[in-house]
């Protein structure tokens, strides 16, 4: 081969400037020494070796740049925060996130890049270039693969399954280049002398490379580097389309695969494509039966080992992750490390408007825009504004219907991280946040501050038109709406509409049958949780709410509210449109259907329509011959709870219902009224559906939910 003293030394370039051209490449250079640089890359040559760890290079000034990895020295400083690096161009790259520079542009849609290597990342979309290739199975890809990923995926069907050919491909993804490093332990092959010098630590068990915060040793310098960033909190490698940080380029070459759309593993199963390698892995498990991680305590079984250590801490309340400046307790490293800002000492950014304090410079930027309203990142499809990044990217996936984040569990997605960590927490049982007055656990932030206030009796938000004040900013809202007459949430299946969203998920189950809510003791099924509730009751035969004129007591607070209706006569819910009251609301809503002909009830046996649930509930008796309601004296059954009850006053000769003009008692309520009838001599009343006239409002009312609801 020609070396570099066969090389034309006195070539005129354009401009009658002398250059050095390579003889293999045809490279030219303007200075002899770059070209004797250069040749080394054609002959291998790499004369420049480190003292401490072996690694040749063939630069001095690349063996130079590598020294400072074990001297530690970062001689290049940001004078914007301060940060320090070991090259120069690394301080350079790191600038441009203050100065918002992306001077790498994409000349086919025109998007712009800090780095020049996440450019060539991002062009391969439009090329369709994959220059990775694998030498097991000849997938191509656009990514390179970590070592991790690198390895065999060996699949366990069962305790005495053998990993077999159905294992993944391993995908090792390696340089045209030849292994010339052979280990004479493994005869594993390495290109470079310290991979192997690295590799070898495996068999000897040597880690030289120590921490000097927590003592852990490693074998490798590189991931004592990595492990100290768990200490500093430092996130070097940011993602250029939604701005997240990383401690490792590994993670961030993962999240990059996101933006990217690519997802080189597949199930085998059912063709579902993953970003990582570990994420088909746990997904292979749900087509297994899988749960290898199993509570001691309880039994329970999960498929994630992440998940048994959260659910464990059901069990335990453990809390591992302390705070070494206040001594507060976490169950998360995660919830530690927010609360660690929270000192002053970790709180560098402070905004001028309300002196709240940042941890990292981004996140006041970020905050300011409260104060000055502005929303620079604006959705192109609809055009709605956002102050914050990461905020436009969540909503555009309400256009998309892209949900990336998934149960591996249920399947169930999200379009956001934070919310699918709070689902995983209905399968653990986890419920990390605690009320300090009373000990009560909850599985959600937003659950605990509402119960807080149940303590401080603190009602934040105030309606400006009536002055009624609530606990939880969602209950203004909905009441608002009230007084706007707005109801935006509609029945897909009948049109009907409601001012609260939670009543028409509720709407929807009158519909669909379906009913999520079981009693534990008898089974009954109800749609409505607070249905539930208060029909455990029934059980438990608790009676709280008291009657202060009759004593009566009641199981629910509404009913003894009713209750005392009858003692004031008060009628608060009246139509619009013929004038009749009711002393209940449910009632009114009942009534409204008579005059809008809505009978929204319907028997799947007959198809026969009512207005009113209960009245379907009784007739749906008439074809199963149920007769639930029995007596206890003479075990005579009926259909309905009403006929029970006038039953049983045949045994006990109970009358309650007494004439105030003449002293008759009668046992039944429409006897009754007839009586009255007879002294009311001047009927003044009519019934808007029949024509039916009484002596009194209080008689109408009475007969119009007997015969017409």
């Amino acid at each position: 081969m020609a070396g570099p003293s066969t090389v034309h030394p006195h070539s005129l370039g354009p401009g009658g400037k002398r250059q050095y051209v390579c003889d293999v490449c045809h490279k030219q250079f303007k200075q002899k020494g770059h070209l004797v640089d250069h040749y080394k890359i054609h002959t291998g040559e790499k004369p420049f070796v480190c003292g401490t760890c072996g690694k040749e290079f063939n630069k001095k000034g690349n063996l130079t740049q590598h020294l400072r990895t074990h001297t530690g020295e970062k001689p290049f400083a940001c004078g914007t925060c301060g940060r320090e690096f070991s090259r120069k161009e690394h301080l350079e790259r790191h600038f441009r996130t203050h100065t918002g520079e992306k001077p790498f542009a994409c000349e086919t849609c025109g998007r712009e890049f800090r780095q020049e290597t996440d450019l060539e990342r991002h062009l391969r979309i439009h090329t369709g270039e994959k220059p990775f290739v694998c030498d097991t199975c000849g997938k191509e890809r656009k990514c390179e693969m970590d070592a991790n990923e690198k390895q065999p995926l060996e699949l366990k069907k069962d305790a005495g399954a053998e990993a077999g050919p159905s294992a993944v491909h391993p995908h090792s993804l390696r340089p045209g280049g030849k292994k010339k490093y052979v280990c004479n332990v493994c005869r594993k092959q390495f290109k470079t002398k310290s991979l192997l010098v690295n590799h070898y630590r495996i068999h000897t068990g040597e880690k030289p490379f120590v921490c000097g915060s927590c003592g852990k040793e490693f074998a490798v310098k590189a991931n004592l580097t990595r492990h100290g960033r768990t200490h500093t909190g430092e996130k070097p490698f940011a993602c250029d389309s939604c701005g997240r940080e990383f401690r490792q380029k590994i993670d961030l070459e993962r999240h990059l695969r996101i933006h990217m759309g690519e997802k080189p593993f597949v199930c085998d199963t059912c063709g579902r494509e993953f970003t990582q390698k570990g994420n088909l892995t746990q997904h292979v498990r749900t087509h297994a039966g899988e749960k290898p991680f199993s509570c001691d305590t309880c039994g329970q079984k999960f498929s994630r080992k992440e998940y048994l250590e959260r659910h464990l801490r059901t069990h335990t309340s453990e809390r591992p992750y302390v705070c070494d400046i206040c001594g507060k307790r976490f169950a998360k490293e995660r919830y530690l490390k927010k609360h660690v800002g929270t000192h002053n000492g970790g709180r560098r950014y402070t905004c001028s408007v309300c002196h709240k304090q940042f941890t990292q410079k981004g996140n006041l930027e970020n905050h300011y825009r409260i104060h000055t309203g502005e929303k620079p990142f604006v959705c192109n499809i609809c055009g709605k504004k956002f102050n914050v990044k990461v905020n436009l990217e969540t909503h555009f996936r309400t256009h998309t219907g892209e949900k990336p984040f998934v149960c591996d569990i249920c399947g169930k997605g999200f379009t956001q991280k934070v919310n699918l960590e709070t689902h995983l927490r209905t399968h653990t049982g986890e419920k990390p946040f605690v009320c300090e007055t009373c000990g009560k656990q909850f599985n959600r932030k937003g659950h605990l501050n509402r119960h807080v206030r149940t303590h401080t009796g603190e009602r934040l938000y105030v309606c400006d038109i009536c002055g009624k004040s609530f606990q939880h900013k969602g209950h203004l809202v909905d009441h608002y709406r009230i007084h706007t007459g707005e109801k935006p949430f509609i029945c897909d299946t009948c049109g009907r509409k409601f001012t609260v969203k939670g009543r028409v998920t509720i709407h929807v189950r009158t519909h669909t049958g379906e009913k999520p809510f079981v009693c534990d003791t008898c089974g009954k099924e109800f749609a409505v949780k607070g249905n539930l509730t208060k029909h455990m009751i029934t059980h438990t035969g608790e009676k709280p709410f008291a009657c202060c004129t009759s004593g009566k007591d009641f199981s629910w607070k509404e009913h003894l509210e009713r209750h005392l209706r009858t003692h004031t006569d008060e009628r608060p819910y009246v139509c619009e449109i013929c004038g009749i009251s009711f002393a209940d609301g449910g009632h009114l809503v009942d009534h409204y259907r008579i005059h809008t002909g809505e009978k929204p009830f319907i028997c799947d046996t007959c198809g026969r329509k009512f207005t009113v649930k209960g009245s379907l509930t009784i007739h749906l008796r008439t074809h199963t011959g149920e007769k639930s309601f029995v007596c206890d004296i003479c075990g005579r059954k009926f259909v309905q709870k009403g006929d029970l009850t006038k039953h049983l006053r045949t045994h006990t000769e109970e009358k309650p219902f007494e004439c105030d003009m003449c002293g008759r008692s009668f046992a039944d309520g429409s006897n009754f009224r007839k009586h009255v009838a007879t002294h009311n001599r001047g009927k003044r009343f009519t019934c808007s559906v029949c024509g039916e006239t009484f002596g009194s409002n209080k008689d109408r009312n009475g007969h119009f939910q007997q015969k017409h609801q």
